[in-house]
């Protein structure tokens, strides 16, 4: 079963994160190995904060030593090649998978940039982050391709835009 917690600071606006949230990460994990967890007895618990550039700067200093907010910053607490038998040994029943991090002014600036609402990229951005979460990477160009593949098809199961068109130049 997962198990998602959203805390909002400001600058966020008041709407429906925690819903929002839970529908972004079902839709992520439905489209990945670890699909079974929707299900399964043990609870699989993540984080979703949604914050301010500033912190998301300072985090993004901390651990990936570049000092300026990103829009997304994900913390996983499961090793990848952990993921496939992290249910079957959970002592508690619980999981934790890790956190996600949004950044309020940056992730504000990408929406108007891209003429969708705030809450649609937020959608797209907790997607990636729960990919990260499970393993998935974009580092070379397979890994972004099959990553962005997930997140298409998550965003369309949650009647949301495709947030990699194709241009041709």
């Amino acid at each position: 079963m997962l198990d998602v917690a959203v805390l909002v600071e400001a600058p966020w606006p008041d709407d429906e994160w925690e819903a929002l949230a839970e529908r972004a990460m079902q839709a992520a994990l439905a489209r990945t190995a670890q699909a079974g967890w929707a299900s399964a007895p043990v609870h699989v618990e993540v984080a979703v904060r949604l914050t301010s550039d500033a912190e998301v700067q300072q985090l993004n200093g901390q651990y990936r030593a570049k000092d300026k907010p990103t829009n997304v910053l994900s913390f996983p607490m499961i090793q990848p090649d952990l993921l496939d038998t992290v249910t079957q040994n959970s002592d508690d029943g619980e999981v934790l998978l890790g956190d996600i991090v949004l950044a309020h002014g940056v992730c504000a600036a990408e929406a108007a940039d891209r003429d969708i609402p705030l809450a649609d990229h937020a959608a797209h951005l907790i997607v990636h982050g729960c990919l990260h979460l499970l393993g998935y990477d974009h580092q070379g160009d397979a890994e972004a391709e099959a990553m962005e593949a997930i997140e298409r098809d998550a965003l369309a199961a949650l009647g949301l835009h495709d947030p990699y068109p194709v241009t041709e130049d």
